[in-house]
């Protein structure tokens, strides 16, 4: 129980009460402190007293003096206080099983813990909660807890996750509901599976347990998948069904509720051959991090920002690297800064030769596909690419090559854009400066 604190933020209530480093955190305000949950929950009280334990075994207790919602400021050995927990299913679409060799770490490490969703975001099955962890969310009103559902058919939930505890933990959800916890769904159509009559039973259910929102994205498919379950990829028909399907139960849920609650990802419409909805379908983008109206809310506020500007700008060409499924959007945005303000830029699709060409979205091309697809072709004298190429918070690809091997390569300094069409639009103007120009040519 507890956790040793390995150092203390300067000038913060912790420090200010003489807490010291290497003392074990017990409780908080007589609260056993098991993980970052306990510690962030607890810890949110003004003025807590906690129980600490130097490394000899002696106890003592600290009034901690400090208003409501500041951070106590303890840091400890990792950001969770423990181990991530790591995922027990076998899910039949599981993008893990189907990475490729040579990547970075990280990326075959399996995740299924209900503190990263609360924490980051994360997406989880509920499989690996015990009873006891289902009562912690539900007694501290833990919220938004972000589940990765796919069917409530018991026993189809059960095959798609390759776990008994997929039917199992439906009652979770169930009870998450009833306590009010605000949840927020995923569905990966699997085409053949939970497409179709059980499409309309996982929504209808998801509805009456009061899920505020749930996307529906398409299974991703790697060439990768030797010795594992046999799927299809969604087709164009298929996912025009499919956005048909979600679209109709949700003009019913907005008549009748206010809200659509179920959306289609943009993959799907792209899929489909379908023009984007407009942003009013997008409901205040709930589901932005699903790839639900990503490219929509990029060209809104692209088109904003290029209204503010009244003349020629000075810049250099530039290229666009991306994914085959958002180049034409982009063209279409470098085209239209091209009219009014002069900067001359094109968008180029990478094929995604690392994962196989059923992948067609930007985040998961490589530094290796960018080197190979690029060298030799005239790209003016930037490249651009979006940051959800890299890793998070750092300029790694999937495949473990730098930005700056890339630039090396390609003899051109690399500016990495946000996902904001103002930040895309200050780049193609060659406003915003490359994050690292490690190489440049001579």
């Amino acid at each position: 129980m507890g956790a040793v604190i390995t150092s203390i933020d300067r000038h913060s209530p912790a420090e200010r009460a003489g807490v010291r480093t290497g003392e074990t955190l017990l409780s908080i305000g007589g609260h056993p402190v098991e993980d970052v949950l306990d510690y962030r929950f607890f810890g949110y009280d003004p003025n807590p007293e906690l129980e600490l334990e130097a490394p000899d075994g002696s106890r003592r207790r600290v009034r901690v003096k400090k208003p409501e919602a500041q951070e106590l400021g303890l840091n400890f050995q990792t950001y969770l206080m423990d181990e991530p927990r790591p995922c027990a299913n076998h899910c039949l679409f599981c993008f893990v099983d189907q990475m490729a060799p040579g990547c970075r770490d990280t990326l075959y490490f399996k995740d299924d813990d209900a503190r990263l969703s609360f924490l980051m975001g994360n997406y989880i099955t509920l499989t690996n909660l015990s009873p006891r962890e289902v009562q912690r969310i539900i007694d501290l009103r833990i919220s938004p807890i972000n589940v990765s559902v796919h069917a409530t058919n018991p026993r189809l939930r059960s095959a798609l996750l390759g776990s008994k505890a997929g039917g199992e933990s439906l009652e979770a959800m169930r009870r998450f509901g009833a306590a009010g916890i605000v949840m927020n769904g995923q569905i990966v159509l699997c085409p053949g599976y939970n497409d179709g009559a059980e499409l309309q039973r996982t929504m209808e259910d998801m509805a009456a347990w009061g899920f505020a929102s749930c996307s529906v994205v398409p299974v991703g498919l790697t060439k990768f998948r030797e010795g594992l379950s046999k799927l299809r990829p969604v087709d164009r028909e298929t996912a025009g069904q499919i956005i048909d399907q979600v679209d109709a139960f949700g003009e019913k849920r907005l008549e009748a509720c206010g809200t659509r609650m179920f959306f289609c990802s943009d993959e799907l419409y792209i899929r489909a051959g379908r023009p984007l909805p407009e942003e009013a379908y997008y409901e205040d983008y709930v589901q932005i991090e699903n790839g639900v109206g990503m490219l929509r809310s990029l060209i809104t506020e692209f088109e904003a920002a290029l209204r503010l500007e009244d003349g020629a700008a000075e810049a250099a060409p530039y290229t666009i690297a991306t994914g085959v499924s958002a180049r034409p959007f982009l063209q279409q945005l470098a085209d239209k800064a091209r009219e009014r303000t002069g900067a001359a830029g094109q968008a180029v699709a990478i094929e995604n030769d690392f994962f196989g060409h059923t992948i067609d979205v930007a985040g998961l091309i490589t530094g290796g596909d960018l080197i190979a697809q690029l060298k030799g072709r005239d790209l003016g004298a930037r490249l651009l690419i979006p940051v959800n190429m890299l890793r998070h918070g750092g300029d790694v690809f999937l495949d473990d090559l730098h930005v700056s091997d890339v630039e090396k390569a390609l003899g051109i300094p690399v500016t990495v854009v946000e996902q904001d069409g103002f930040d895309l639009l200050d780049a193609m103007l060659g406003r915003k400066q490359p994050e690292r120009t490690l190489y440049v040519k001579q």
